[in-house]
């Protein structure tokens, strides 16, 4: 099978317009203080409470804001999305994303609320892979497999801020060759536009020095009713996809391209998650629920070259989210594993009461040829992105 780069777009109503990247005015660390005017964000986080030294390196919280008064703050301590304040059918904003009010309860806490996940988004069985013959062994970190970069994956360290205006910033960093046992130079940036279309583009790019391979994500816990209101079982949704890559008792791809049809997993009709937790399949029991890559229908694609991946309705506020992606994959996650979290304004998190969108390739695909490649050879330029696109019923 050849290997293929692929571009990764996951959108709240916000499509990436690659182009417009190089029309933005790039400020120093000194300078985006001047962006920070008060002391609190409209979600009401501190500014100060993200202020620190963590090797070195500063780390601070950044606002971006488009003409219809969407707000997302974001951390560069590991690129944690911490808020986004969007409207419902009334006009009234809410906090729709799980997180934290500080640096330190995201340090002490750990877990991926709203981080990018690298270098590798998902699973990878046993903590290895080969290339060329060559044996590496990764970081262990979940049953005796590796999940989503490893111990101190993407979402614990410090990026630098490359470039910042009132509604786009942009990361970088190097992760270093052996790095969580992945090798070479992998060098990253990400960017996110928060466009006047209520669309949050992220892109992503990255060349190494040394094979190696890549699964860029995003990793957002979504409530439309607002962080902290309960489950989101009554959220309606649609995806994309005939085909689940079936799993393990570990979580781990079996090689399996499951059919949706007449399953719990068929979501390609709009219908609620309550629904398809009320007839169980065997797959949903070994996954606790829902936490499984849907492969995307391809046949249709936009002018812009993405594929509609999901979308999600909340009866009540009215609020939807879509996802358009060119990435083959997505994992659909149902918030199982979140038990009580105290999180953001001392909100209780309960069981499932966020679910996750993350646009990728498929889990352990360094270990299954049959699935698209996510190898990068240097030469090569590995370009994701991925749009959330935000509106109302």
């Amino acid at each position: 099978m050849k290997n293929h780069i692929y571009i990764f777009i996951c959108s709240f109503s916000i499509l990436v317009s690659l182009n417009s990247c190089t029309e933005k005015k790039k400020l120093s660390h000194k300078n985006t203080s001047s962006i920070m005017k008060e002391d609190k964000t409209v979600s009401g986080i501190a500014y100060d409470d993200f202020k620190s030294n963590l090797n070195d390196k500063k780390t601070q919280l950044f606002v971006l804001k488009n003409k219809n008064g969407i707000e997302m703050t974001i951390s560069n301590y590991g690129q944690r999305l911490v808020s986004l304040m969007v409207p419902d059918r009334n006009g009234i904003m809410e906090d729709i994303v799980l997180g934290y009010s500080s640096l330190k309860e995201y340090q002490t806490n750990g877990g991926y609320y709203g981080a990018t996940i690298g270098r590798y988004g998902n699973r990878i069985a046993k903590g290895k892979f080969e290339i060329d013959n060559i044996s590496y062994e990764l970081a262990k970190n979940n049953n005796g497999n590796h999940l989503h970069g490893g111990i101190k994956g993407f979402e614990s360290v410090v990026w630098d801020v490359d470039s910042i205006t009132q509604n786009f910033i942009s990361f970088k960093r190097v992760s270093l060759d052996m790095e969580e046992g992945y090798p070479g130079n992998l060098k990253v940036r990400v960017q996110y536009t928060l466009t006047d279309n209520n669309e949050l583009q992220i892109e992503y790019t990255a060349t190494t020095d040394k094979k190696t391979h890549v699964n860029l994500t995003h990793h957002s816990f979504f409530n439309l009713k607002g962080e902290g209101n309960g489950n989101v079982n009554n959220h309606i949704v649609q995806i994309n996809s005939s085909f689940i890559t079936a799993v393990d008792e570990a979580l781990i791809p079996n090689g399996e391209l499951m059919p949706v049809d007449h399953t719990s997993f068929d979501f390609r009709k709009p219908k609620t998650i309550q629904s398809g937790l009320d007839n169980p399949h065997e797959q949903i029991r070994i996954g606790g629920g829902f936490d499984h890559n849907y492969v995307l229908d391809q046949e249709s694609k936009s002018e812009n070259g993405l594929t509609f991946a999901a979308k999600v309705k909340e009866p009540k506020s009215g609020r939807v989210l879509e996802v358009y992606t060119n990435e083959p994959g997505m994992q659909f996650y149902g918030g199982n594993f979140i038990n009580n979290d105290l999180g953001k304004n001392d909100h209780v998190y309960e069981k499932r009461g966020a679910f996750c969108l993350e646009t990728q390739h498929y889990p352990d695909t360094p270990n299954n040829n049959s699935f698209p490649s996510t190898l990068l050879v240097p030469g090569q330029k590995y370009n994701s992105v991925c749009v959330y696109k935000f509106s109302v019923d």
